[in-house]
Protein backbone atom coordinates (compact mmCIF):
# COMPACT_ATOMS: atom_id res chain seq x y z
CA UNK A 1 0.00 0.00 0.00
CA UNK A 2 1.50 3.31 -0.74
CA UNK A 3 1.23 6.52 1.10
CA UNK A 4 -1.50 8.02 -1.32
CA UNK A 5 -3.53 4.93 -0.53
CA UNK A 6 -2.73 5.37 3.65
CA UNK A 7 -3.34 8.94 3.49
CA UNK A 8 -6.74 8.07 2.21
CA UNK A 9 -7.38 5.33 4.92
CA UNK A 10 -6.14 8.33 7.41
CA UNK A 11 -8.75 10.72 6.19
CA UNK A 12 -11.65 8.12 5.60
CA UNK A 13 -11.53 6.62 9.13
CA UNK A 14 -10.41 9.90 11.53
CA UNK A 15 -13.97 10.22 12.62
CA UNK A 16 -13.28 6.93 15.10
CA UNK A 17 -10.94 7.36 17.60
CA UNK A 18 -7.55 4.89 17.11
CA UNK A 19 -7.21 2.59 19.67
CA UNK A 20 -3.79 3.14 20.09
CA UNK A 21 -1.31 5.84 18.44
CA UNK A 22 1.84 5.60 18.50
CA UNK A 23 5.02 8.44 17.94
CA UNK A 24 8.18 7.54 16.77
CA UNK A 25 8.96 4.64 14.03
CA UNK A 26 12.37 3.33 15.30
CA UNK A 27 12.23 -0.79 16.63
CA UNK A 28 10.31 -0.02 20.04
CA UNK A 29 7.75 1.97 18.11
CA UNK A 30 7.63 0.20 14.86
CA UNK A 31 7.40 -3.16 17.01
CA UNK A 32 4.66 -1.88 19.10
CA UNK A 33 2.41 -0.69 15.97
CA UNK A 34 2.45 -4.16 14.92
CA UNK A 35 1.89 -5.87 18.16
CA UNK A 36 -1.13 -4.01 18.44
CA UNK A 37 -2.43 -4.03 14.89
CA UNK A 38 -2.13 -7.51 15.37
CA UNK A 39 -4.12 -7.86 18.19
CA UNK A 40 -6.72 -6.21 16.18
CA UNK A 41 -6.69 -2.69 17.48
CA UNK A 42 -7.19 0.53 15.47
CA UNK A 43 -3.29 1.36 15.47
CA UNK A 44 -1.91 4.37 14.02
CA UNK A 45 2.07 5.08 14.19
CA UNK A 46 3.39 8.40 13.41
CA UNK A 47 7.38 9.15 12.24
CA UNK A 48 8.91 12.97 12.17
CA UNK A 49 11.58 11.80 9.69
CA UNK A 50 12.14 8.25 8.04
CA UNK A 51 11.54 5.36 9.76
CA UNK A 52 14.60 4.07 11.70
CA UNK A 53 16.27 7.59 11.27
CA UNK A 54 18.07 7.85 14.37
CA UNK A 55 19.51 5.05 16.90
CA UNK A 56 17.68 1.95 14.99
CA UNK A 57 19.61 2.02 11.78
CA UNK A 58 22.76 3.13 13.45
CA UNK A 59 23.55 -0.13 15.79
CA UNK A 60 26.34 -2.55 15.75
CA UNK A 61 23.88 -5.26 13.61
CA UNK A 62 23.93 -7.74 16.29
CA UNK A 63 21.30 -10.12 17.30
CA UNK A 64 22.59 -11.15 20.84
CA UNK A 65 21.67 -11.76 24.49
CA UNK A 66 24.94 -9.34 25.67
CA UNK A 67 28.19 -11.11 26.64
CA UNK A 68 29.01 -7.44 28.23
CA UNK A 69 25.81 -7.68 30.19
CA UNK A 70 26.44 -10.90 31.59
CA UNK A 71 29.88 -10.00 32.76
CA UNK A 72 27.85 -6.89 34.70
CA UNK A 73 25.70 -9.58 36.46
CA UNK A 74 22.10 -8.73 34.37
CA UNK A 75 21.38 -12.07 33.99
CA UNK A 76 17.22 -11.54 33.20
CA UNK A 77 18.25 -9.34 30.43
CA UNK A 78 20.76 -11.70 29.27
CA UNK A 79 18.08 -14.48 29.23
CA UNK A 80 15.26 -12.59 27.49
CA UNK A 81 17.48 -11.26 25.09
CA UNK A 82 18.38 -14.87 24.25
CA UNK A 83 14.92 -15.78 23.78
CA UNK A 84 14.01 -13.02 21.93
CA UNK A 85 17.32 -13.94 19.43
CA UNK A 86 15.80 -17.14 18.91
CA UNK A 87 12.25 -15.56 17.93
CA UNK A 88 14.39 -13.11 15.62
CA UNK A 89 16.28 -15.91 14.01
CA UNK A 90 12.93 -17.72 13.10
CA UNK A 91 10.53 -14.69 12.18
CA UNK A 92 12.85 -12.64 10.04
CA UNK A 93 15.66 -14.75 9.18
CA UNK A 94 15.78 -13.75 5.50
CA UNK A 95 17.25 -10.35 7.95
CA UNK A 96 18.87 -12.89 10.72
CA UNK A 97 21.74 -15.04 10.44
CA UNK A 98 24.38 -17.27 12.89
CA UNK A 99 27.40 -15.44 12.79
CA UNK A 100 30.93 -17.00 14.73
CA UNK A 101 32.31 -14.81 17.02
CA UNK A 102 35.82 -15.30 18.19
CA UNK A 103 37.58 -13.87 21.51
CA UNK A 104 41.55 -14.04 21.06
CA UNK A 105 43.20 -15.02 23.83
CA UNK A 106 46.66 -14.09 25.32
CA UNK A 107 46.72 -15.38 28.88
CA UNK A 108 45.65 -18.78 30.17
CA UNK A 109 43.57 -16.82 32.77
CA UNK A 110 41.59 -14.92 30.19
CA UNK A 111 41.54 -18.59 28.65
CA UNK A 112 39.50 -19.82 31.59
CA UNK A 113 37.71 -16.71 32.41
CA UNK A 114 35.47 -16.66 29.02
CA UNK A 115 35.31 -20.06 28.29
CA UNK A 116 33.31 -20.79 31.70
CA UNK A 117 31.27 -17.34 31.36
CA UNK A 118 30.36 -18.20 27.17
CA UNK A 119 29.55 -21.44 29.03
CA UNK A 120 26.96 -19.52 31.14
CA UNK A 121 25.83 -17.62 28.08
CA UNK A 122 25.02 -21.47 26.21
CA UNK A 123 23.21 -22.40 29.51
CA UNK A 124 20.88 -19.41 29.48
CA UNK A 125 19.89 -19.55 26.05
CA UNK A 126 19.08 -22.85 26.22
CA UNK A 127 16.51 -24.66 23.33
CA UNK A 128 17.46 -21.19 21.91
CA UNK A 129 20.90 -21.85 21.26
CA UNK A 130 22.85 -21.00 18.28
CA UNK A 131 25.46 -23.44 19.26
CA UNK A 132 28.11 -24.16 21.68
CA UNK A 133 30.91 -22.34 22.20
CA UNK A 134 34.38 -23.63 23.04
CA UNK A 135 38.16 -23.00 23.03
CA UNK A 136 39.88 -23.27 19.85
CA UNK A 137 43.72 -23.86 19.44
CA UNK A 138 45.82 -20.48 18.13
CA UNK A 139 46.26 -21.90 14.78
CA UNK A 140 42.63 -22.52 14.20
CA UNK A 141 42.17 -18.35 15.59
CA UNK A 142 44.64 -17.53 12.87
CA UNK A 143 43.22 -19.82 10.53
CA UNK A 144 39.42 -18.13 11.08
CA UNK A 145 41.19 -14.40 11.25
CA UNK A 146 43.66 -14.05 8.87
CA UNK A 147 44.39 -10.69 9.98
CA UNK A 148 44.36 -10.97 13.74
CA UNK A 149 47.83 -9.99 15.26
CA UNK A 150 50.06 -12.91 16.08
CA UNK A 151 51.79 -11.41 19.06
CA UNK A 152 51.63 -13.25 21.99
CA UNK A 153 48.25 -15.15 20.74
CA UNK A 154 47.39 -18.46 22.83
CA UNK A 155 44.19 -19.26 21.19
CA UNK A 156 40.78 -18.01 21.32
CA UNK A 157 37.00 -18.66 22.05
CA UNK A 158 34.38 -18.80 19.87
CA UNK A 159 30.45 -18.71 20.51
CA UNK A 160 27.91 -17.96 18.21
CA UNK A 161 25.74 -14.98 17.68
CA UNK A 162 23.18 -13.12 15.55
CA UNK A 163 23.58 -10.46 12.93
CA UNK A 164 20.67 -8.71 10.86
CA UNK A 165 20.20 -5.65 8.64
CA UNK A 166 18.87 -2.73 11.71
CA UNK A 167 17.40 -0.60 9.15
CA UNK A 168 15.81 -3.28 6.20
CA UNK A 169 14.08 -5.21 9.68
CA UNK A 170 12.83 -1.73 10.55
CA UNK A 171 11.04 -0.99 7.25
CA UNK A 172 9.63 -5.07 6.85
CA UNK A 173 8.44 -4.48 10.77
CA UNK A 174 6.34 -1.48 8.90
CA UNK A 175 5.28 -3.16 6.45
CA UNK A 176 3.91 -6.27 8.43
CA UNK A 177 2.13 -3.68 10.28
CA UNK A 178 0.08 -2.38 7.56
CA UNK A 179 0.08 -5.97 6.65
CA UNK A 180 -2.05 -5.95 9.99
CA UNK A 181 -4.30 -3.21 9.32
CA UNK A 182 -1.84 -0.46 11.01
CA UNK A 183 -1.71 3.15 9.23
CA UNK A 184 2.09 4.12 9.38
CA UNK A 185 3.68 7.02 8.26
CA UNK A 186 7.19 8.51 7.89
CA UNK A 187 7.90 12.12 7.31
CA UNK A 188 4.70 13.12 9.66
CA UNK A 189 5.35 15.16 12.80
CA UNK A 190 3.81 15.59 15.77
CA UNK A 191 3.45 19.03 17.07
CA UNK A 192 0.97 18.94 19.78
CA UNK A 193 -1.24 16.61 22.31
CA UNK A 194 -4.79 17.00 22.25
CA UNK A 195 -6.22 17.12 26.22
CA UNK A 196 -9.37 16.44 27.43
CA UNK A 197 -11.20 19.13 29.87
CA UNK A 198 -9.95 16.22 32.44
CA UNK A 199 -6.36 16.97 31.41
CA UNK A 200 -6.32 13.39 29.66
CA UNK A 201 -4.58 12.90 26.36
CA UNK A 202 -7.04 12.16 23.66
CA UNK A 203 -5.11 11.97 20.30
CA UNK A 204 -2.36 14.40 18.90
CA UNK A 205 -2.02 17.53 16.26
CA UNK A 206 0.07 16.57 13.68
CA UNK A 207 1.59 17.97 10.20
CA UNK A 208 2.31 15.45 7.22
CA UNK A 209 5.85 16.94 6.46
CA UNK A 210 5.14 16.42 2.42
CA UNK A 211 2.45 18.02 1.85
CA UNK A 212 2.12 20.38 4.74
CA UNK A 213 -1.46 19.18 5.20
CA UNK A 214 -2.38 19.01 9.52
CA UNK A 215 -4.18 16.87 11.36
CA UNK A 216 -6.04 16.60 14.70
CA UNK A 217 -6.24 12.96 15.09
CA UNK A 218 -7.72 11.16 18.39
CA UNK A 219 -6.86 8.54 19.99
CA UNK A 220 -7.89 6.20 23.19
CA UNK A 221 -4.24 5.78 24.35
CA UNK A 222 -1.23 8.01 22.60
CA UNK A 223 2.19 5.95 23.34
CA UNK A 224 5.48 7.53 23.02
CA UNK A 225 8.23 5.62 21.66
CA UNK A 226 10.79 8.27 20.25
CA UNK A 227 13.93 7.33 21.93
CA UNK A 228 16.27 10.00 22.92
CA UNK A 229 13.23 12.20 22.20
CA UNK A 230 10.92 10.95 24.51
CA UNK A 231 11.69 13.54 26.73
CA UNK A 232 10.58 16.36 23.98
CA UNK A 233 6.37 14.36 24.03
CA UNK A 234 7.11 14.56 27.74
CA UNK A 235 7.61 18.15 27.77
CA UNK A 236 4.40 18.12 25.49
CA UNK A 237 2.62 17.01 27.82
CA UNK A 238 3.78 18.62 31.20
CA UNK A 239 6.43 21.65 30.33
CA UNK A 240 8.23 20.89 33.98
CA UNK A 241 8.80 17.04 33.20
CA UNK A 242 11.91 15.57 34.72
CA UNK A 243 14.42 14.07 32.28
CA UNK A 244 13.72 10.74 31.94
CA UNK A 245 16.53 9.64 29.73
CA UNK A 246 20.52 10.52 29.49
CA UNK A 247 21.71 9.99 25.37
CA UNK A 248 24.56 7.73 25.37
CA UNK A 249 26.50 7.83 21.67
CA UNK A 250 28.14 5.25 19.88
CA UNK A 251 30.52 5.36 17.12
CA UNK A 252 31.00 2.60 14.49
CA UNK A 253 33.33 2.56 12.04
CA UNK A 254 33.70 0.86 8.17
CA UNK A 255 36.50 -0.20 6.44
CA UNK A 256 37.29 -2.79 3.98
CA UNK A 257 37.21 -6.41 5.35
CA UNK A 258 40.32 -7.00 4.21
CA UNK A 259 41.53 -5.77 7.39
CA UNK A 260 39.79 -9.03 9.38
CA UNK A 261 39.81 -11.32 6.02
CA UNK A 262 37.25 -13.29 7.31
CA UNK A 263 33.42 -14.28 7.79
CA UNK A 264 33.63 -14.44 11.33
CA UNK A 265 33.41 -11.86 13.80
CA UNK A 266 36.51 -10.38 16.33
CA UNK A 267 35.21 -9.63 20.02
CA UNK A 268 37.90 -7.72 21.48
CA UNK A 269 36.61 -8.11 25.32
CA UNK A 270 38.34 -6.03 27.42
CA UNK A 271 39.51 -2.52 25.75
CA UNK A 272 41.64 0.08 27.79
CA UNK A 273 38.15 1.28 29.07
CA UNK A 274 36.88 -1.58 30.08
CA UNK A 275 34.37 -2.21 27.54
CA UNK A 276 34.14 -3.89 24.32
CA UNK A 277 34.53 -3.63 20.64
CA UNK A 278 33.15 -5.59 17.86
CA UNK A 279 35.18 -6.20 14.28
CA UNK A 280 31.97 -7.29 12.61
CA UNK A 281 32.14 -7.98 8.48
CA UNK A 282 28.77 -6.78 7.52
CA UNK A 283 27.34 -6.37 3.94
CA UNK A 284 31.07 -6.81 2.41
CA UNK A 285 32.88 -4.36 4.75
CA UNK A 286 34.22 -4.52 8.27
CA UNK A 287 32.14 -2.52 11.10
CA UNK A 288 34.03 -1.65 13.87
CA UNK A 289 32.84 -0.63 17.15
CA UNK A 290 31.47 0.62 19.80
CA UNK A 291 31.69 3.79 22.16
CA UNK A 292 29.65 4.99 24.84
CA UNK A 293 30.00 8.57 25.59
CA UNK A 294 27.42 10.17 27.48
CA UNK A 295 25.91 13.37 26.11
CA UNK A 296 23.99 16.09 27.71
CA UNK A 297 22.08 16.79 24.16
CA UNK A 298 20.46 14.69 21.38
CA UNK A 299 20.05 15.20 17.69
CA UNK A 300 18.80 13.68 14.70
CA UNK A 301 22.28 13.38 13.02
CA UNK A 302 24.70 12.91 15.75
CA UNK A 303 28.54 13.40 14.79
CA UNK A 304 31.63 10.78 16.38
CA UNK A 305 34.05 12.78 18.61
CA UNK A 306 37.51 12.42 17.68
CA UNK A 307 38.33 10.90 20.87
CA UNK A 308 36.06 8.19 19.72
CA UNK A 309 37.70 7.90 16.34
CA UNK A 310 40.71 7.95 17.64
CA UNK A 311 39.91 5.25 20.43
CA UNK A 312 38.35 2.36 17.77
CA UNK A 313 41.34 3.25 15.68
CA UNK A 314 43.98 2.71 18.47
CA UNK A 315 41.92 -0.45 19.74
CA UNK A 316 41.33 -2.21 16.53
CA UNK A 317 45.08 -1.46 16.12
CA UNK A 318 46.59 -3.41 18.79
CA UNK A 319 44.57 -6.06 17.59
CA UNK A 320 44.72 -6.20 13.54
CA UNK A 321 47.89 -7.19 11.51
CA UNK A 322 47.43 -3.95 9.38
CA UNK A 323 46.46 -0.90 11.86
CA UNK A 324 43.86 1.06 9.83
CA UNK A 325 44.14 4.24 9.74
CA UNK A 326 41.82 7.58 9.20
CA UNK A 327 42.14 7.11 5.49
CA UNK A 328 41.04 3.65 5.83
CA UNK A 329 37.80 4.36 7.14
CA UNK A 330 34.61 4.54 4.37
CA UNK A 331 31.99 5.84 6.52
CA UNK A 332 31.90 6.86 10.09
CA UNK A 333 28.38 6.54 11.73
CA UNK A 334 27.18 7.79 15.77
CA UNK A 335 24.18 6.77 17.30
CA UNK A 336 22.53 7.68 20.30
CA UNK A 337 20.94 5.34 22.50
CA UNK A 338 18.33 6.38 24.88
CA UNK A 339 19.21 5.29 28.38
CA UNK A 340 17.85 5.85 31.64
CA UNK A 341 18.94 9.45 32.93
CA UNK A 342 21.31 8.67 35.73
CA UNK A 343 20.35 9.83 39.39
CA UNK A 344 22.51 11.36 41.96
CA UNK A 345 25.22 12.95 39.60
CA UNK A 346 26.29 9.77 38.29
CA UNK A 347 28.07 9.45 34.76
CA UNK A 348 29.17 6.70 33.90
CA UNK A 349 27.07 4.92 31.36
CA UNK A 350 28.12 1.19 32.47
CA UNK A 351 26.21 1.47 35.22
CA UNK A 352 22.97 2.36 33.49
CA UNK A 353 20.32 -0.40 32.81
CA UNK A 354 19.79 -1.63 29.12
CA UNK A 355 16.66 -3.42 30.43
CA UNK A 356 13.33 -1.30 29.48
CA UNK A 357 10.80 0.77 31.08
CA UNK A 358 7.68 2.04 30.56
CA UNK A 359 6.31 5.40 32.23
CA UNK A 360 2.94 6.02 32.58
CA UNK A 361 1.77 10.05 32.74
CA UNK A 362 -1.07 11.17 35.42
CA UNK A 363 -2.64 12.80 31.93
CA UNK A 364 -2.54 8.73 30.33
CA UNK A 365 0.72 8.92 28.00
CA UNK A 366 2.58 6.15 28.21
CA UNK A 367 6.20 6.10 27.10
CA UNK A 368 8.79 3.45 26.43
CA UNK A 369 12.25 3.83 27.01
CA UNK A 370 15.49 1.85 27.01
CA UNK A 371 15.81 -1.26 25.70
CA UNK A 372 17.79 -2.70 22.73
CA UNK A 373 16.78 -4.04 19.01
CA UNK A 374 16.82 -7.82 20.28
CA UNK A 375 14.24 -7.21 22.70
CA UNK A 376 12.10 -4.79 20.50
CA UNK A 377 9.27 -7.63 20.35
CA UNK A 378 9.11 -7.64 23.95
CA UNK A 379 9.47 -4.51 24.77
CA UNK A 380 6.38 -3.90 22.19
CA UNK A 381 4.58 -6.63 23.95
CA UNK A 382 4.76 -5.04 27.27
CA UNK A 383 3.85 -1.54 25.75
CA UNK A 384 0.65 -2.62 24.69
CA UNK A 385 -0.06 -4.52 27.85
CA UNK A 386 0.22 -1.26 29.37
CA UNK A 387 -2.19 0.54 27.04
CA UNK A 388 -4.97 -2.04 27.24
CA UNK A 389 -4.47 -1.33 31.11
CA UNK A 390 -4.43 2.76 30.93
CA UNK A 391 -6.89 3.13 28.15
CA UNK A 392 -9.33 -0.16 29.25
CA UNK A 393 -9.08 -1.72 25.77
CA UNK A 394 -10.37 -4.74 24.66
CA UNK A 395 -8.29 -7.59 26.69
CA UNK A 396 -6.47 -9.51 23.63
CA UNK A 397 -3.69 -11.83 23.97
CA UNK A 398 -0.35 -10.92 21.93
CA UNK A 399 0.08 -12.51 18.29
CA UNK A 400 3.98 -11.51 17.75
CA UNK A 401 6.00 -14.55 19.52
CA UNK A 402 5.10 -16.69 16.33
CA UNK A 403 4.37 -13.60 13.47
CA UNK A 404 6.84 -13.75 10.25
CA UNK A 405 7.86 -10.49 9.56
CA UNK A 406 7.29 -9.20 5.71
CA UNK A 407 9.56 -10.73 3.51
CA UNK A 408 10.58 -14.10 5.53
CA UNK A 409 10.25 -16.96 2.99
CA UNK A 410 8.50 -20.18 5.08
CA UNK A 411 10.08 -23.61 4.49
CA UNK A 412 10.30 -27.14 4.99
CA UNK A 413 13.66 -27.93 4.80
CA UNK A 414 14.38 -26.64 8.82
CA UNK A 415 12.03 -27.83 11.50
CA UNK A 416 13.80 -26.17 13.88
CA UNK A 417 12.90 -22.33 12.90
CA UNK A 418 10.13 -22.96 10.41
CA UNK A 419 12.58 -21.80 7.80
CA UNK A 420 16.14 -22.07 6.78
CA UNK A 421 17.85 -18.80 8.28
CA UNK A 422 20.81 -16.92 5.49
CA UNK A 423 24.27 -17.70 6.12
CA UNK A 424 26.97 -15.36 6.68
CA UNK A 425 28.00 -15.94 2.87
CA UNK A 426 24.59 -15.10 1.66
CA UNK A 427 24.67 -11.61 3.67
CA UNK A 428 27.33 -10.82 1.89
CA UNK A 429 27.81 -8.30 -1.53
CA UNK A 430 27.37 -10.73 -3.81
CA UNK A 431 24.04 -11.82 -2.62
CA UNK A 432 22.75 -8.60 -1.22
CA UNK A 433 19.17 -9.24 -2.76
CA UNK A 434 18.72 -12.15 0.11
CA UNK A 435 18.09 -9.37 2.44
CA UNK A 436 14.41 -9.06 0.83
CA UNK A 437 13.32 -12.51 1.07
CA UNK A 438 10.05 -12.77 -0.74
CA UNK A 439 10.32 -9.47 -2.28
CA UNK A 440 13.65 -10.41 -4.13
CA UNK A 441 11.80 -11.80 -7.21
CA UNK A 442 9.67 -8.33 -7.25
CA UNK A 443 13.28 -6.76 -7.90
CA UNK A 444 14.57 -8.94 -10.31
CA UNK A 445 11.52 -9.08 -12.55
CA UNK A 446 12.03 -5.17 -12.43
CA UNK A 447 15.92 -6.02 -13.56
CA UNK A 448 14.38 -8.50 -16.29
CA UNK A 449 11.94 -5.97 -17.78
CA UNK A 450 14.67 -3.32 -18.09
CA UNK A 451 17.96 -4.45 -17.43
CA UNK A 452 19.74 -1.20 -17.54
CA UNK A 453 18.00 -1.37 -13.92
CA UNK A 454 20.27 -4.73 -13.17
CA UNK A 455 23.62 -2.55 -13.39
CA UNK A 456 25.12 -1.54 -10.11
CA UNK A 457 24.82 2.21 -9.49
CA UNK A 458 28.10 2.54 -8.11
CA UNK A 459 31.48 -0.08 -8.68
CA UNK A 460 32.26 -0.41 -5.58
CA UNK A 461 28.78 -1.18 -4.13
CA UNK A 462 26.23 -3.71 -5.80
CA UNK A 463 23.01 -1.63 -5.45
CA UNK A 464 20.98 -1.55 -8.48
CA UNK A 465 18.51 0.95 -9.93
CA UNK A 466 15.63 -1.55 -9.32
CA UNK A 467 16.00 -1.36 -5.98
CA UNK A 468 15.81 2.40 -5.71
CA UNK A 469 12.36 2.20 -8.00
CA UNK A 470 11.33 -0.89 -5.20
CA UNK A 471 11.95 1.50 -2.01
CA UNK A 472 9.71 4.03 -3.37
CA UNK A 473 7.22 2.69 -4.58
CA UNK A 474 6.54 -0.39 -1.73
CA UNK A 475 8.65 0.86 1.39
CA UNK A 476 7.83 4.42 1.57
CA UNK A 477 11.16 6.59 0.56
CA UNK A 478 10.86 10.19 0.01
CA UNK A 479 13.94 11.41 0.07
CA UNK A 480 17.38 10.12 -1.35
CA UNK A 481 18.71 9.85 2.08
CA UNK A 482 15.70 7.68 2.76
CA UNK A 483 16.97 5.47 0.11
CA UNK A 484 20.85 5.69 0.58
CA UNK A 485 20.95 5.13 3.94
CA UNK A 486 18.14 3.01 4.92
CA UNK A 487 16.19 1.43 1.74
CA UNK A 488 20.23 0.32 0.55
CA UNK A 489 22.86 0.68 2.95
CA UNK A 490 25.43 3.24 1.06
CA UNK A 491 25.86 5.71 3.14
CA UNK A 492 26.82 3.43 5.69
CA UNK A 493 28.90 1.58 3.98
CA UNK A 494 30.83 3.59 1.59
CA UNK A 495 29.30 7.31 2.26
CA UNK A 496 31.97 8.55 -0.45
CA UNK A 497 30.39 6.05 -3.17
CA UNK A 498 26.92 7.31 -1.88
CA UNK A 499 27.84 10.43 -2.26
CA UNK A 500 28.89 9.74 -6.45
CA UNK A 501 25.57 7.61 -7.18
CA UNK A 502 23.67 10.35 -5.90
CA UNK A 503 22.85 11.85 -9.07
CA UNK A 504 21.35 8.53 -10.87
CA UNK A 505 19.25 7.60 -7.83
CA UNK A 506 17.77 11.28 -7.80
CA UNK A 507 16.93 11.18 -11.14
CA UNK A 508 15.28 7.72 -10.95
CA UNK A 509 13.47 8.78 -7.95
CA UNK A 510 12.25 11.79 -9.61
CA UNK A 511 10.53 10.02 -12.31
CA UNK A 512 8.66 7.61 -10.13
CA UNK A 513 7.54 10.30 -7.68
CA UNK A 514 6.62 12.48 -10.78
CA UNK A 515 8.81 15.68 -9.16
CA UNK A 516 10.40 18.83 -11.14
CA UNK A 517 14.36 19.26 -11.76
CA UNK A 518 14.63 21.90 -8.72
CA UNK A 519 13.46 18.67 -6.71
CA UNK A 520 16.52 17.01 -8.27
CA UNK A 521 18.71 19.50 -7.69
CA UNK A 522 18.01 20.16 -4.02
CA UNK A 523 17.67 16.48 -3.19
CA UNK A 524 21.36 15.88 -4.15
CA UNK A 525 22.45 19.35 -2.61
CA UNK A 526 21.25 18.00 0.77
CA UNK A 527 22.08 14.27 0.37
CA UNK A 528 25.95 15.38 -0.29
CA UNK A 529 25.79 17.94 2.28
CA UNK A 530 24.79 15.31 4.90
CA UNK A 531 27.05 12.51 3.60
CA UNK A 532 30.12 14.62 4.07
CA UNK A 533 29.07 14.38 7.53
CA UNK A 534 30.24 10.64 7.25
CA UNK A 535 33.37 10.97 5.99
CA UNK A 536 36.87 11.60 7.83
CA UNK A 537 38.25 14.54 6.54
Amino acid sequence: MDRHQLLQQLQESASVPYDILIIGGGATGLGTALDSASRGFKTLLLEQEDFAKGTSSRSTKLVHGGVRYLAEGDIGLVREALHERGLLLKNAHHLVHIEHFIIPIYTRWSAIKFTLGLMVYDLLSGRASFGPSRYISKEEVCRRLPGIRKDQLKGGVIYQDGQFNDARLAINLAQTAVEQGALVFNHFKVTGLLKDIKGKICGVKAQDCQSGETYELSAKCVINATGVFVDDILQLDEPEAFPQVRPSQGVHLVMDQSFLGSADALLIPETDDGRVLFGVPWEGKLLVGTTDTPLNVHSLEPRALEEEINFILHTAGQYLQKAPTRSDVLSVFAGLRPLAAPKNGESSTKEISRSHKIIRSPSGLITITGGKWTTYRRMAEDTVDTAIEVADLRLRACATPHLKIHGAITSPTSPTTDAAPITAAAASIGNHLSLYGSDRSHIEALQSADPNLAIPLHPRLPFTGAEVIWAVREEWALTLEDVLARRVRALFLDASASIEMAPKVAALMRAVLQKDADWEAAQIQAYTTLAKGYLLQ
